[in-house]
């Protein structure tokens, strides 16, 4: 089953009940046994849900894996990944990542003993130094956010013994674009409010797995914690699925047009864009991604806050908020957004400069965008 069929019909039939083409959306808390321990392989709302189930099987076929497993939030889907370790344990990250990944690692799971180490992992060397007998995790984005750093995960996978498990935040690139688990990793996740989703009308989390043990690990952790997503939840996400291709499709092309127009302004310093040729990590990214995504950063050359407001607040189509992955085009500003709970001396370190300005390229036509930019940049 090729991509553009999976994400109509992979894991899907219709409401055998009824015949109803779109997964129902089953809003109950809790499933009538006859006797105890005998259902209809259902028993209580948090455990299970016939809307969330048929979605969990679309994620796991949409991402080749065996198992899907959803959440409320992405964080919360890393909060659940991040309780596979133990005390002592220790764990290698990007250190360009998102902010909120970053306070979830430093801010409560090192209080309890898990130490976080953050590195450049588009330079794959890295890792070496930095592995030992207590790493258990290796926490990957890529692309990244929000520098669109490329991360090799074929050949960071590779590196670490079995003891480590890879996990990588697919959000980015979207399984249309980039699938971990072919490239070695165990586990992918998602904030599936993004790409997903599509429509900035839901938050949502996933983790997809091939691995059994893993699975049960974390369904556990699911079911023990209670981070699930609701019925209504799932649909939505499950109806955002099934555009995900021409999404995708549609806000490359822009970002293409787009990445390209930015570089002729000369108030701009760089754009980050991974589809550029001389971009350090664009050939990683031409061999595991099918395009280059719909994300692009720029920082300009007088760099300071203030000059970004200028652009920020003069938009009309680039809608200012945080997020992103929407049928529609924001901007934001990371040092004061979605990357503000990150150190300022972490973030100098990634090159997260006070002008950086993040796009989430929607799929509205690209000459509109275009000369939204252009007149907000001009003023």
């Amino acid at each position: 089953m090729k991509f553009e069929t999976k994400v109509i019909h992979a894991g899907i039939q219709p409401d055998p009940s009824t015949g109803a083409i779109m997964t129902p959306i089953f809003q109950t808390s809790t499933y009538v046994q006859e006797k105890p321990g005998v259902h209809k392989g259902f028993e209580y709302a948090r455990t299970q849900n016939p809307t969330r189930s048929v979605l969990e099987a679309n994620l796991a076929a949409l991402e080749n894996g065996s198992h899907g497993i959803c959440f409320s939030s992405g964080l919360a889907a890393l909060d659940a990944v991040l309780k596979l370790l133990e005390p002592g344990d220790e764990v290698i990250s990007s250190n360009d990542l998102y902010g909120g990944s970053y306070r979830l690692m430093v801010r409560l799971f090192e209080r309890y003993g898990i130490k976080m180490h953050f590195t450049d992992l588009s330079e794959t060397e890295n890792v070496k130094s930095l592995i030992n007998e207590n790493t258990r995790l290796l926490w990957i984005e890529t692309p990244t956010n929000p520098m669109l750093n490329i991360v090799d995960i074929k050949a960071l996978a590779e590196q670490v013994n079995e003891k480590v498990l890879v996990c990588v935040d697919n959000t980015f690139a979207s399984p249309y674009l980039q699938t971990p688990l072919d490239l070695g990793a165990d586990i992918v996740l998602h904030s599936a409010t993004k790409y997903l989703g599509g429509h900035s009308d839901v938050v949502h989390g996933c983790v997809i797995v091939k691995n059994d043990a893993l699975a049960d690990q974390l369904r556990f952790i699911q079911n023990a914690a209670g981070a699930v997503p609701g019925p209504q939840d799932c649909f939505l996400i499950l109806r955002g699925i099934k555009t995900l291709h021409i999404r995708m499709d549609r806000a490359c092309d822009n970002a293409e047009y787009l990445a390209e127009k930015l570089l002729s302004f000369d108030k701009i310093n760089k754009v980050y864009y991974p589809g550029f040729a001389d971009h350090k990590g664009h050939d990683i990214a031409a061999k595991q991604m099918k395009r280059f995504g719909g994300m692009i950063s720029f920082d300009l050359v007088e760099n300071t806050m203030e000059n970004a407001e200028k652009i920020l607040s003069n938009t009309h189509y680039f809608s200012l908020a945080e997020s992103l992955g929407g049928v529609e085009s924001l901007i934001g500003h990371p040092a004061s957004m979605t990357h503000a709970s990150i150190p300022y001396e972490e973030r100098q370190k990634t090159g997260l400069t006070d002008s950086l300005i993040r796009l989430s390229v929607g799929i509205e036509n690209k000459e509109d965008l275009w000369n939204d930019l252009r007149s907000a940049i001009e003023r």
